[in-house]
């Protein structure tokens, strides 16, 4: 299995704001962590992205947006920033640079693409990518351009069907409302519920209009849920729904905001169910671009990333860090070693919701996946 890592690191250069809890150096120390492991080789390489063309954002994005962004990024002044929701205190700063980097992040997803339909790779993984929440006219939950949904497109338009798949703790909802009436893109999510968490979407009966009837498959957790109730309802749902879809390729987003040591998020998995979640897609044996995503414990990003590649390259790296990596960084173990643990009756609470959304999603969905 040939694998691209794309990567550049101008993907890495901005700053967001200094006190924004993402932080774009993230991506710049998967990549040192994965070179000191020494992941690159003639089969496993790092492919530099390209910028996304106007053309490519304008499968998705509206030419006012496309335009607004350009000009905010250039500080002048032809656009409010507020009506595409971007503030300098909110969720959505706008900065020098701002369109550059956006281009990129999406280019980099869009090379993965075209390496895939090529021929050149049977994987392809941008970490830099998996900006799910941005929205056709309007930047949403950290996100300028909808990465995954431009390079859906550009398989879209070779006549393939998707799968997409995304497992950040955030709901995917840029993404599901791009093809909520396609029955050619399976969209799942599986996220903390949004009675917890932005966006606050992504329950069950969230599943698709018209010919897209049954292919919007939501699957919300209750907070703190853990390794084994999650990879349970994983294997549950996702597994047969995405066998029953059979998609010519899969596209996932490999948010790790999902991690225990997450700041902003609530649920408590570790690098164990991260990368058995990995495996299963690995196990699709699809052609498969795989998106970053939401992680805002830097180190717990650049630990689970490089897992990740090692699932797509077929590699076990060794749990102790490269010495001279691990002093620069400050952690010394890649696979985390505490478990969490819930008091028994939140236990209960966990298992109940989790049993609760497993039957919902089997009556809303099973149904028109021949399940």
């Amino acid at each position: 299995m040939k694998t691209a890592f794309i990567y550049d690191e101008s993907m890495a250069a901005h700053v967001l704001r200094s006190d924004h809890p993402m932080k774009p150096i993230r991506i710049k120390n998967t990549y040192e962590l994965l070179c000191a492991y020494g992941a690159f080789d003639l089969d496993h390489y790092v492919v530099r992205p390209r910028p996304a063309t106007g053309r490519e954002l304008q499968s998705f994005h509206t030419l006012e947006y496309i335009s607004a962004v350009e000009s905010i990024s250039q500080g002048l002044h032809g656009f409010d920033p507020s009506n595409f929701n971007f503030s300098l205190t909110g969720d959505n700063p706008y900065f020098s640079g701002m369109y550059e980097s956006a281009l990129i992040s999406t280019g980099a997803s869009i090379v993965g693409a075209e390496l895939l339909c090529e021929g050149t790779v049977d994987r392809a993984f941008n970490i830099g990518g998996g900006l799910h929440h941005a929205a056709a006219d309007k930047a949403s939950g950290f996100c300028v351009f909808n990465d995954p949904v431009i390079a859906i497109n550009y398989f879209l338009n070779r006549g393939m069907r998707v799968a997409y798949i995304d497992i950040d703790c955030h709901h995917g909802d840029g993404v599901q409302n791009a093809y909520y009436d396609s029955d050619q893109v399976l969209t799942i999510s599986i996220h903390e519920s949004g009675k917890y968490l932005f966006p606050g979407t992504g329950f069950p009966d969230e599943n698709g209009v018209g010919p897209g009837r049954g292919y919007s498959v939501n699957i919300p957790l209750f907070p703190f849920t853990d390794d084994e109730t999650y990879l349970r309802v994983f294997r549950e749902l996702v597994i047969p729904i995405v066998q029953a879809f059979a998609p010519d390729v899969i596209t996932t987003q490999l948010g790790i905001d999902t991690n225990y040591k997450d700041p902003i998020t609530h649920l408590q998995l570790t690098s164990k169910a991260f990368s058995d979640i990995v495996k299963e897609f690995a196990d699709f044996k699809k052609p498969w671009l795989a998106m970053g995503g939401g992680g805002y414990d830097i180190g717990a990003v650049a630990r689970c990333w490089t897992l990740a590649y090692g699932v797509m390259i077929d590699r076990d790296w060794p749990n102790d860090i490269p010495l001279d990596y691990a002093r620069q960084n400050g952690f010394n173990l890649l696979r985390d070693e505490y478990v969490p643990c819930s008091q028994q009756d939140l236990q209960e609470q966990i298992e109940k919701h989790a049993c609760k959304v497993s039957e919902e999603v089997k009556a809303s969905i099973f149904s028109y996946q021949g399940l």
